[in-house]
């Protein structure tokens, strides 16, 4: 059975839509679905019954049904926002989307009705300062974290002139999944050395680490997280980039291996996909290599078995497909398709019809 893939095209107003094989990795187109006012970030609910758009021009989120034999998507609510949104996820429950607004400096949480549609106002919308990147739960669900990036991205200076100053730290909540309400958890702020700028991160499957891709800094950072409190320490950081590497710094996503034996990170300017082997006892990185990639890779993801990477190129507006090394990690190019203007998420699964 072929795997669904959506692509968010903010450039175009569209999701467009493959057919993946899970057996060779190739791509068939399967239509779009139009929607306005430039569709960003996106993310899936618990069980794969719904997906959820940021509309970045619009200060909208939306809800839509997936039809579970065909993968269509069909509008089911919306919900108007407070300003853009560049990040979402869904709690553990299905039971709220988490997001983040870079430009306007704040996180919220939204309550999901028991059709999956959002609607209602927000639970929580709670100003945290400008560079704010990106939001959910833990494993357990009862803690949250906002990392903010460091100035030198462009754009905040869109933002009031008191706001304009990235904040560079994560922020630590701790979420409450009865009410969805946050609090902020003890100590509430990580501090980062001077333009780290954390951006993403992954939690390991069966660890309590967390790992942080540094978007001015060009490194991952490894966090312990101490599940009884909810707080991160950090124990490693390590270069996204060559050794000798001297021009501009920017880290974009970050990745995961279902298994938690590799780990990737986007390195825009250099136009990478960075890799690492994730040490099995102990979690640690160790790079194993870099990938050239379209100018800009902004958005990528792995297929639900690991088998495959697919990265988008902002500046192409192309999609690339990669076989996944099951033991070394490393990334084998496999086909390009064209998408459209803008790529900003890429998400893929597996649905039962």
């Amino acid at each position: 059975m072929a795997y669904q893939m959506y692509v968010s095209l903010q450039g175009d107003n569209r999701i467009v839509r493959f057919l993946m094989n899970p057996e060779t990795g190739s791509l068939e187109p399967n239509g779009a679905v139009e929607i306005s006012g430039g569709p960003g970030p996106l993310a899936f609910d618990p069980d794969r019954t719904t997906l959820y758009a940021g509309r970045r021009d619009a200060f909208i989120l939306s809800s839509y049904a997936i039809d579970q034999k065909t993968g269509d998507l069909t509008p089911t609510g919306d919900v108007e926002l407070g300003g853009e949104p560049c990040y979402l996820s869904t709690d553990y429950t299905g039971r709220y989307v988490l997001s983040a607004y870079y430009q306007a400096g704040y996180c919220a949480v939204h309550p999901i009705d028991a059709n999956g549609a959002v609607g209602a106002a927000a639970t929580e919308w709670l100003e945290t300062g400008s560079g704010a990147h990106c939001f959910m739960t833990d494993p357990s669900n009862r803690y949250a974290f906002l990392p903010h990036i460091a100035n030198g991205s462009g754009g905040i200076a869109r933002l009031p002139v008191d706001r304009q100053e990235a904040v560079n730290a994560i922020y630590q909540y701790r979420f409450d999944v009865a009410t969805g309400r946050l609090t902020a958890n003890d100590p509430l702020v990580v501090p980062q050395g001077e333009e780290v700028g954390p951006r993403h991160y992954r939690f390991h499957p069966r660890m309590d680490l967390m790992y942080m891709s540094n978007e001015q800094d060009g490194s991952v950072t490894v966090y312990a997280m101490d599940s009884s409190y909810g707080t991160l320490t950090p124990v490693q950081t390590i270069s996204t980039l060559p050794e000798g590497y001297a021009e501009r710094k920017l880290c974009s996503q970050i990745q995961i291996h279902p298994e938690g034996t590799q780990l990737y990170v986007g390195n825009r300017g250099h136009n990478t996909i960075a890799s690492f082997a994730i040490d099995r006892t102990t979690g640690m990185l160790t790079a194993t290599g870099w990938t050239d990639v379209d100018p800009v890779p902004r958005a990528f993801s792995l297929d639900p078995t690991g088998n495959f990477l697919y990265v988008t190129g902002l500046d192409t507006g192309n999609i690339i497909g990669f076989r996944v090394d099951r033991q070394s990690g490393g990334l084998t190019r496999l086909e390009t398709h064209a998408v459209g203007s803008l790529p900003m998420w890429v998400l893929i699964t597996d649905l039962p019809g």
